[in-house]
């Protein structure tokens, strides 16, 4: 709907425009009409005034000369009048044209139509809340500049990752880099100061961000951040061999999924065609669900159906009951809502798959486990 609406707008205006020249022609031609009419009356009155004699011959020959260089004044100013309409209502006409087709094409290459609208209070919701932040990390920075100790680690950490939200880049580096000198100073938190300059440099891994992360690296080899923007700068500086091969070597190290794993495959993935090398699943790394061992189906074969029955409710139930002591283990849930569901207790199944889908809410959405709890609390009906 309101693309037709724009467009009304459009021909509208270019008919606006060239009406309006159209108008500014008829203007012109009048002008020179009315000038060259008032010329020739007063050529009539000179001669009638040489007949009666007011004037002599010679000023009244001065007098037609006068009024002839006018006329041809007015001639001259009117050709170039008339030019200079004709190229300002090409311009004109041709701006109507092209200024509404560029603007379409480039929404089309750079827009996002299917962006729902955001309404205006909400807008304004968003910025008291970016108000609000912005005053805390004020605030927040006063008191940790005023404490005599230097503040604590955390509340510069804090600073810093608040500025890092704020888009606040090189004020998060800076808030990083008071704290490198401390003793606490771990590998997070100095590969958080690297990834800080690299975004202050707008994605650029420079020498002193690069050193961030070897230091990093030092302090902990195991840091995923700092193998990926390593990488990253190794890429940069013309060596995407050795960064498909820094990244696989520590997305191989895991021997279960992480969620940054996600960025480790899409950036391999992206490397790999320039070097020859093959694509990374990201399904490889996705968590198993480990099913009965082959001892347990051999044992299950030889029962009877009422005892298979017990024997695997028996397995179920203690799956259960660990999951009470250890709730946060996200793969337990999922293997216990599995279960259930091979049972046949949905509300079991449903509940499970449910306490897993809230420790998942912090993962990407393409995260294969959460797209795994999607699909079955769909089936289940939750």
């Amino acid at each position: 709907m309101i693309w037709i609406i724009f467009s009304f707008m459009a021909v509208a205006v270019f008919l606006t425009l060239a009406l309006s020249g159209m108008g500014r022609k008829t203007s012109d031609l009048s002008r020179h009409e009315s000038a060259s009419a008032i010329f020739s009356d007063q050529i009539g009155e000179v001669e009638k005034d040489l007949e009666r004699g007011i004037i002599s011959a010679e000023e009244a020959k001065a007098a037609r000369a006068e009024i002839e260089r006018r006329l041809k004044a007015i001639d001259r100013q009117s050709d170039d009048k008339a030019m200079m309409g004709h190229s300002g209502r090409a311009l004109i006409l041709l701006a109507a044209l092209v200024v509404p087709a560029l603007g379409a094409g480039l929404y089309w290459q750079l827009g996002s139509p299917y962006i729902p609208s955001q309404p205006f209070a909400q807008r304004e919701g968003e910025q008291a809340e970016a108000r609000e932040i912005a005053d805390l990390a004020v605030r927040l920075k006063s008191r940790l500049e005023a404490d005599e100790t230097g503040g604590p680690t955390e509340g510069w950490v804090l600073l810093a990752q608040t500025y890092m939200r704020m888009g606040r880049f090189g004020d998060a580096a800076d808030a990083f880099e008071g704290l490198l000198d401390r003793p606490n100073a771990n590998s997070a938190l100095v590969s958080q100061y690297g990834e800080a300059l690299v975004y202050a440099d707008d994605g650029v891994v420079t020498p002193k961000a690069d050193r961030a992360f070897e230091r990093a690296l030092e302090l902990d080899p195991s840091n995923p951040a700092a193998t990926f923007y390593k990488a990253v700068g190794l890429e940069q500086a013309g060596s995407p061999e050795k960064a498909y091969d820094l990244l696989k070597t520590r997305i191989d190290a895991e021997e279960e999924f992480r969620p940054w794993m996600e960025s480790f495959v899409a950036q391999l993935n992206r490397i790999a065609p320039s070097i020859g090398r093959a694509p990374v699943d990201l399904a490889t790394f996705a968590p198993s669900m480990p099913g009965p061992t082959a001892d347990q189906v051999a044992t299950a074969e030889e029962m009877s159906d009422e005892d298979r029955q017990a024997f695997i409710r028996s397995m179920v139930e203690r799956l259960a009951s660990r999951m009470q002591e250890n709730p946060g283990d996200l793969d337990g849930w999922m293997r216990l809502g599995n279960a259930y569901s091979v049972l046949g207790e949905t509300d079991g199944a449903r509940n499970a798959y449910g306490r897993a889908r809230d420790l998942a809410d912090d993962l990407p959405q393409e995260d294969p486990r959460k797209v795994a709890i999607d699909r079955a609390l769909r089936e289940l009906g939750g």
